[in-house]
């Protein structure tokens, strides 16, 4: 489920997903890894330490190798960005992170991903907000979060089933 909207300087949207079976204290872990989102999100080919550590807030990662909704057929230069984590609580299994650099065109980008609990399992919550982006509608940036988000999501629930059917076995 997806929720945009837009404001005059800048756009505003939130992602989630539900991960069935899944309780949020086994998914937070593999969120907290700041340096380890290449294993979930889709497309990502490289998530590398810049400085810091992971988890701790000050640190920076770089990301490449992602695909937009905006990419044009045949396009030959690496999609990359910078990411700082700004704050991080174990407790209530969120953090925030802003993109620092890149060349995506994302100027002021902060996100909020929080993991909750639910009856059934979990859910991730992903909110932005982000300065108008060159070339993207608000509708590519909700498309590309919540496609991302959904696939996270699925990877990480057939990990966490894969561990405990193996574990059983």
């Amino acid at each position: 489920m997806n929720t945009i909207q837009q404001t005059k300087e800048k756009w505003q949207g939130k992602a989630k997903t539900e991960l069935v079976g899944c309780k949020a204290d086994q998914v937070w872990p593999l969120l907290e890894d700041f340096f380890g989102l290449n294993k979930w999100f889709p497309t990502l080919s490289y998530c590398i330490p810049v400085e810091g550590i992971s988890g701790k807030p000050g640190c920076v990662r770089f990301c490449a190798g992602f695909k937009t909704p905006v990419d044009k057929h045949g396009k030959q230069n690496l999609n990359w960005i910078k990411q700082k984590l700004l704050s991080i609580d174990p407790i209530q299994r969120v953090f925030s992170y802003a993109i620092v650099d890149g060349n995506v065109g994302f100027h002021s980008y902060v996100s909020t991903v929080r993991v909750l609990p639910k009856d059934n399992g979990c859910e991730i919550e992903w909110i932005y907000e982000v300065e108008h982006v060159e070339g993207w509608r608000l509708e590519y940036l909700d498309l590309f979060i919540g496609s991302g988000l959904d696939e996270m999501g699925q990877r990480m629930q057939g990990a966490l089933k894969t561990m405990e059917d193996a574990i059983r076995a």
